[in-house]
């Protein structure tokens, strides 16, 4: 039987219909370029529908796996699968972009931990927990796209800052309105609630002006920039800038609802466990796990700052990335076009926008043809023919039936 694998594509914070190109344009050309690399597989693609990126991240990813195992259950039904748990007749890869990437990785804890319930940072993980390897739907790896496992880097902010605004003072009020709408994003507790008034028309929407007893405002700028500096934590304007990349100081209100979505990424522990245990499952049950992360390119001439006593570094990414610890394939996808953090990783699957698509879709059929080089790839081959439609000769056998001599 010729087996199925399926590219699940998840989008990201705010994303939908179009976050893999237009009319999905991505997800077919790398599912025509897997099916070259991988002959002996049909390759086909689900699109999970655009969700809510509000509410806690636990909800949604029960969600997805719900719709997910319902899907691949129809798949193994059609095909006639006698023991889809047992030897599924059809593997997925969870194709995930920005947040879609850690939807992805809690599925897969969770399917291989056996655990359904979700608390609202996902699954609720041991420093080193028991997995099983018999989980339906079967996951054949993780590959993720500019997604921050790590927390998004400081560079996004400290960046932005310098060459949007005339000085930090007016970037430290931008950011601290975050303070008052988004306490879960880095854990601090404000003692009122997010303003429920409408927001101001789009030409009102000033970048408020510091508070003047507020202290030294480059103080406040570096405290909030160095959150992001430790292990696996979120920049607050980091993360401002992901959900609203266009202006920094626009549409708070708009931000406000959405907080508790992305405030994984401000617990630094969580962050380390997930990416532990993608690296536990890939050792114990060859489940693979990749990111392929955006860094800009000619665009936007690399360049360092300091922010807190730190210099960042000279290559420019949205996403933090590994270095003391192992942190599984992680591979750069450049952008020679994109000026920006936050352009190179919304733009990733948009041709015009991204000089380096034709490399980034043949980089990830690369990684995926290597997750396929085991049994189960090559143990699928075409449906077998039916006796109706088996020639036979004069004397009633097939060609190929081997001629017994009668020795009696």
């Amino acid at each position: 039987m010729k087996k199925t694998l399926l590219l699940c594509f998840i989008h990201g914070f705010k994303g939908g219909e179009d976050t893999f190109g237009v009319d999905y344009q991505f997800t077919k050309d790398l599912r025509d370029l897997v099916g070259q690399a991988l002959p002996k597989v049909e390759v086909e693609v689900v699109v999970y529908p655009k969700y809510e990126t509000r509410g806690d991240l636990g909800s949604c990813v029960s969600r997805f796996r719900d719709w997910l195992q319902n899907k691949v259950i129809d798949m193994e039904v059609a095909a006639g699968t006698p023991s889809p748990t047992i030897e599924p007749s059809v593997r997925t890869i969870l194709v995930g972009h920005s947040m879609g990437g850690i939807v992805a990785a809690e599925m897969l804890i969770g399917l291989a931990s056996e655990k359904p319930i979700y608390t609202e940072d996902g699954i609720q993980k041991a420093e080193k927990p028991t997995f099983n390897s018999l989980m339906f739907p079967y996951i054949q790896g993780v590959l993720a796209f500019d997604t921050p496992y790590l927390g998004i880097s400081p560079g996004v902010v400290a960046h932005g800052a310098e060459d949007q605004y005339q000085n930090a003072a007016q970037a430290v009020g931008a950011i601290s309105q975050l303070s008052g709408i988004g306490a879960s994003l880095w854990g601090a507790k404000t003692a009122g609630s997010p303003s429920t008034s409408p927001a101001p028309p789009k030409t009102a929407r000033a970048l408020p002006a510091p508070s003047a007893s507020g202290g030294n405002s480059w103080q406040k700028w570096g405290k909030m920039a160095m959150y992001a500096g430790a292990a696996g934590a979120v920049a607050a304007g980091g993360a401002a800038a992901w959900m609203k990349r266009d202006q920094l100081g626009e549409g708070w209100s708009w931000a406000s609802s959405h907080l508790e979505f992305v405030g994984c990424l401000a617990r630094g522990e969580e962050l380390r466990k997930r990416v532990a245990c993608l690296l536990q499952l890939r050792e114990e049950l060859d489940v693979d796990f990749a990111n392929i992360y955006t860094r800009l390119g000619k665009a936007a001439p690399s360049k360092q700052i300091n922010v807190v006593g730190t210099v960042l570094g000279q290559d420019r990414t949205f996403c933090n990335l590994p270095k003391k610890q192992p942190g599984g394939v992680w591979m750069e996808a450049i952008n020679n076009k994109a000026t920006d953090e936050a352009g190179a990783h919304m733009n990733m699957f948009t041709p015009r926008e991204n000089p380096g698509y034709n490399k980034l879709a043949q980089d990830a059929t690369e990684v995926i043809r290597g997750w396929l080089q085991n049994c189960w790839y090559e143990t699928s081959a075409e449906e077998p023919l039916l006796l109706k439609d088996i020639p036979l000769t004069k004397d009633g056998l097939s060609p190929e039936t081997p001629q017994v001599e009668n020795t009696v």
